[in-house]
């Protein structure tokens, strides 16, 4: 076995659930590592919607500037080292291997010393994370939140600028139950000594945010529209996130970024799973939409870029994108995303990915029959809803879920 499959083993035996209220086994084993999460500045990224593509942004103006900059976001599409980049560039299997068994080795010996009593798939990654950042010398690292943010093992960090994009009902019962509760577990990201941005999709629980600004005595600002506009392939609700990730950049930085600059580093981006295009003929795209918020987003993007033109039934559909499939967990809003998408499309599947929290297909297709009034096509795997769906040349948009949208991106690339 070599390296990598050793650091899959090892994260594979690591605890995969369970949420604890506290970040004391995370601090212990920094502390007993030596805390490598303090020796570069950083930006931390939170949100229900938009951190993963602010966070990217926020490193792509970085290097942009010239500056050597880690990115750690979760989760992967495909596989664990897509978590880890370097200054644009996702490590390789051996760097990655290379980190994680260093954090399990010194994971290890807290556990022998007492310090921490076990430790999660995502904390052992950002121990790697941590420790990979401060062995390359950065100037600046980026960490997107994984959940919440209160007690998200990247929390340990002191960030120098705490980004929170917007608040939605995701997560509920973990998080908790309304917006404003959900924000104040975002909001913990705001540390004394911290500057924070808030993103457009804060407004509604804005007063959360001040109360915490307050406390912690941070200075901040707030991202509105109307917002400097770049070229960007994306759809143009990236332009709010643009617009975080260079006000939080500025804010590191203590300098203005020219206009040129941040088109530079933003126009050829392209956010993995996010409006990506895998094939274009017939034309397969993935998006990660996996809550009704992001999936409103969605609609948005989609009447954008296509047109709408009626069906024999007289119903306005998509020109030019024939088929939706669909993959959605069973914590998420099913109801809302299937009412927020499967209108435009004329063409419906369902599909069930790896994961066990993946709604059975038979599940999610009577839930779209019952809301939308037409029964899809069932298809027990993803490769044979893609294979299908192919072989009769069908434009297809794969959404619902971040893991439908890694393993069609893993299934094409493996053509």
């Amino acid at each position: 076995m070599d390296n990598y499959q050793k650091s899959l083993a090892v994260l594979k035996g690591t605890l995969q659930f369970g949420i604890e209220a506290s970040l004391e086994g995370t601090i212990a084993l920094m502390h007993f590592m030596g805390d490598p999460q303090d020796r570069y500045p950083c930006i931390q990224v939170a949100g229900t919607n938009g951190k993963t593509s602010t966070a990217r942004f926020c490193q792509a103006l970085l290097k942009a500037s010239g500056y050597h900059t880690g990115l750690f976001t979760s989760p992967e599409l495909i596989e664990y080292p897509e978590r880890m980049e370097i200054d644009g560039k996702v490590i390789s299997h051996e760097r990655f291997a290379e980190v994680v068994l260093y954090a399990w080795d010194v994971a290890e010996q807290a556990i022998a010393a007492g310090r921490i009593a076990a430790i999660t798939e995502f904390e052992l990654l950002c121990a790697a994370a941590f420790h990979l950042f401060a062995v390359e010398q950065l100037d600046y690292a980026v960490f997107e939140v994984g959940m919440g943010g209160r007690w998200d093992a990247t929390s340990v960090v002191r960030p120098q600028v705490a980004v929170v994009t917007g608040i939605g009902l995701d997560h509920i019962g973990i998080l908790g139950n309304t917006v404003e509760q959900i924000a104040a577990e975002k909001a913990a990201i705001i540390k004394p000594g911290s500057f924070a941005v808030l993103g457009p999709g804060t407004a509604e629980t804005r007063q959360v945010f001040l109360e915490r600004i307050a406390e912690v005595g941070a200075d901040h600002l707030v991202v509105e529209p109307p917002y400097e506009h770049f070229e960007f392939a994306g759809p143009s609700y990236q332009q709010a996130n643009i617009a975080s990730a260079r006000s939080a950049v500025e804010q590191l930085l203590g300098q203005k970024l020219p206009h040129q600059l941040v088109q530079q580093a933003v126009g050829d981006l392209v956010i993995p799973g996010r409006f990506e295009i895998l094939r274009t003929d017939p034309l397969l795209m993935i998006d990660a939409s996996h809550n009704p918020q992001s999936a409103e987003y969605l609609h948005a993007a989609l009447l954008e870029r296509f047109r709408l033109q009626p069906d024999e039934q007289g119903c306005q559909r998509l020109d030019g994108l024939d088929a939706l499939l669909l993959c959605i967990l069973a914590d998420k809003d099913a109801d809302g995303i299937i009412t927020a998408l499967t209108p435009l499309f004329k063409r419906l599947a369902v599909t069930r990915s790896a994961s066990a929290r993946a709604l059975p297909p038979e599940v999610l297709a009577a839930k779209i029959t019952r809301l939308d009034g037409r029964q899809p096509e069932v298809y027990a795997s993803v490769p044979e809803a893609l294979a299908t769906l192919r072989g009769t040349a069908t434009s297809t948009l794969a959404t619902g879920s971040i893991t439908l949208a890694g393993e069609a991106k893993a299934y094409v690339a493996g053509q």
